[in-house]
């Protein structure tokens, strides 16, 4: 039994270790990984860090792909009291390199791909380039050494995730020992054990893959990476090893949905399906209840923490519309323009708080002020920048992002109720509303759909604005072979809002 006091994540890893060495750890494609030996190698890591004279508190930064030496870095640095920085090797390089200057990481391991990206990037002096594979292996000290013990408080930050980018510059949010010991307990409420097997297919860098693989390690399971999320390999692998858990994004859910031979494969070890990220359509929860076996649980929060929802979607069936009731521990408040907390029914910018929350934004106070909302009792509260409302249940309902909101002579328009109606039409896959300048309204709504054969844009257009309010019509629809998505399925709705104006007649 795992107690609720604190315990290091490094710790955990080594109590199964002791009392279970020969359990199997992580598989990543061909490659086996025991506790036994992560354990071992994680020691080695952090070893060598010693050896080249970080002390606890220093950054060391990762940018590469999945990989069984890319866990043993991260669990190392822990290991040794360092900061973990997970870089999202999909990023620009000017955009890294901005990122590895502000978080100030000692080292940097990175992948061949991303040690050509960087190669011609002007490094800080005190940063040194580590190559995955040779290099690597050359940089370890010998399997025999050991690192001096670290004792690792809660408050002392864990890692550096910078924000997805698709808002703008990336920002460093700081997350501690504390926050991740809350997941970790959180993962015990969802049936991660010594028993169960985690599937992850989204990125390591992400939080959306942390809050999924960390409770997997630090409870005795087993976990499998996939490189890069493939439909037919994800059945194939959730089959093969009768696998209990994983975390998805809607857009991944939605393919493994469209996939002819879903059906056909063996899913009845599933216990619980967590998903997160982004908008997951209710039609498409409803689809996992009726075909998937097991527990379904989308969380609403974000990488900031603060709080979070879940909807138990198996459960609430007649609430799949909603992200469900604030988490247990959770307070979740919904307030005005004015920072007015609102009453049941009423919409506004959504706000929470809990043991779940962020040390900051790295390097910046006033945006990290910025973020806070501070409660009548004293209390700080996250932002979320979201808008909701909670039902007369206490269900919160999202209506949509306050940056994406589009103002139209004076009327607030919700991109999400366009959506909604977009995704009616038979023949719409996808849909994507965003808010484009205009001469007479100020800004103005336009669609980009993915048509399914047949699917004609005007149809489209004529189809929406027939069922929109006067003030939400359709200005244009243009389709698109796909949207375009960050590297776990968020929509780059700027990415879209400048293909727009790019094709607009200047």
């Amino acid at each position: 039994m795992v107690s609720d006091a604190f315990i290091s994540l490094c710790d955990r890893i080594r109590a199964t270790a002791k009392a279970r060495p020969e359990a199997l750890a992580l598989i990543h494609d061909a490659q086996r990984l025991s506790f036994g030996a992560l354990d071992q190698r994680v020691d080695q890591v952090a070893a060598s860090f010693q050896r080249d004279g970080l002390a606890p508190g220093d950054a060391i930064a990762l940018c590469a792909s999945t990989s069984l030496d890319y866990i043993a870095i991260f669990l190392g640095a822990l290991r040794a009291g360092l900061v973990v920085v997970p870089l999202p090797a999909s990023s620009a390089r000017d955009s890294l390199a901005r990122m590895i200057a502000d978080c100030g990481a000692r080292h940097l391991f990175v992948d061949a791909l991303c040690a050509e990206t960087l190669g011609q990037v002007q490094l800080p002096a005190m940063t040194g380039m580590i190559v995955l594979g040779s290099q690597f292996s050359g940089w370890l000290v010998p399997e025999t050494e050991r690192p001096h013990p670290v004792a690792i408080s809660p408050s002392m930050p864990f890692n550096i995730i910078y924000s997805s980018g698709t808002t703008g510059t990336p920002k460093g949010i700081v997350q501690s020992h504390a926050m991740r010991q809350a997941h970790i307990v959180r993962g015990m409420s969802f049936g991660y054990g010594p028993q169960s097997v985690t599937l992850l297919s989204t990125p390591l860098y992400s939080n959306t893959t942390l809050v999924s693989l960390l409770p997997s390690l630090a409870l005795g399971g087993t976990a499998i990476l996939m490189g890069k999320f493939n439909v037919p390999l994800y059945l194939e692998l959730a089959r093969r090893y009768r696998v209990t858990h994983t975390m998805l994004v809607p857009v991944q859910i939605a393919r493994l949905m469209d996939h002819p031979n879903f059906d056909a494969y063996d899913l009845s070890s599933f216990v619980l399906k967590t998903c997160t990220s982004a908008p997951f359509p209710a039609a498409l929860k409803a689809q996992v209840l009726d075909r998937w076996p097991g527990g379904l649980i989308e969380i609403y929060g974000m990488t900031e923490g603060g709080g979070s929802c879940l909807l138990a979607a198996h459960h609430h069936r007649d609430k799949l519309h909603t992200v469900g009731t604030p988490a247990p521990g959770h307070d979740i408040r919904v307030i005005d323009e004015d920072g007015r907390e609102l009453e049941r029914g009423s919409a506004g910018e959504i706000v929470g708080r809990s043991a779940i929350m962020m040390s900051g934004y790295h390097n910046r106070p006033a945006e990290t002020a910025a973020a806070i909302w501070t409660s009548p009792e004293g209390l700080a509260f996250v932002r979320t920048g979201d808008i909701g409302r909670f039902d007369g249940d206490g269900f919160l309902e999202l209506i949509d992002r306050k940056k994406d909101m589009i103002i139209s002579g004076g009327f607030n328009i919700y991109p999400s109720d366009l959506e909604h109606i977009l995704r009616q039409h038979p023949k719409v896959a996808e849909a994507a509303v965003v808010g484009v300048p205009s001469a007479r309204w100020g800004e103005t709504p336009v669609a980009f759909v993915v048509l399914r054969d047949g699917g004609t844009v005007e149809e489209v257009q004529a189809f929406a604005n027939a069922r929109a309010g006067k003030t939400q019509r359709l200005a244009g629809v243009r389709a698109v072979p796909e949207l375009p998505r960050s590297p776990i399925g968020k929509i780059l709705k700027r990415d879209l809002r400048n293909l727009w104006l790019d094709a607009s007649p200047q």
